[in-house]
């Protein structure tokens, strides 16, 4: 990757979340490791060569945060048109999935109930449950009736 600081070589996409990613598109293809660090090396360029368009455009409109906005500019001004409207689909889910999950958050901050009532009621609960278990443990280690009654034999 060509870069004009010695620190990019520190900024790639895992190897791990590449070979998931190749295992779920490609479960039944073989994939070198040359290729895989190849496909690292090309996703790690892409990122940088949108990041920095985004990044300018952003600049152009004089505002300090890279938007979703940015992005789709970016990908069109460097010819990457075609996955705009597929850009837009995963932006739209990120966006519901965000939301279901502040949703939820305020539901938790909605019950009235302070966090430490709820933490303190979780682990009555938890003490109610172990010692369940150690009752349930200690009954299981006395011998049944039916294994009383073959020992007398």
């Amino acid at each position: 990757m060509a870069s004009s600081s010695g620190n990019d070589d520190d900024l790639t996409i895992p190897r791990a979340a590449i070979n998931k990613m190749i295992k779920e598109t490609l479960p039944n293809v073989r994939v070198a490791n040359d290729a895989r660090e190849l496909v690292v090396n090309c996703c790690t360029e892409f990122i940088h060569l949108i990041s920095s368009e985004a990044n300018e455009i952003c600049n152009k409109s004089e505002k300090k945060t890279i938007s979703p906005e940015h992005v789709i500019q970016a990908l069109e001004s460097l010819g990457f048109g075609s996955y705009i409207s597929e850009v837009k689909e995963v932006l739209q889910e990120c966006k519901t999935v965000a939301l279901k999950r502040r949703k939820a958050n305020s539901r938790l901050e909605n019950l009235g109930i302070p966090e430490e009532e709820l933490l303190r009621q979780q682990q009555e609960l938890f003490a109610k449950v172990s010692e369940a278990s150690t009752h349930t443990h200690s009954l299981s280690s006395q011998p049944s009736p039916l294994s009383a009654f073959l020992d007398n034999l």
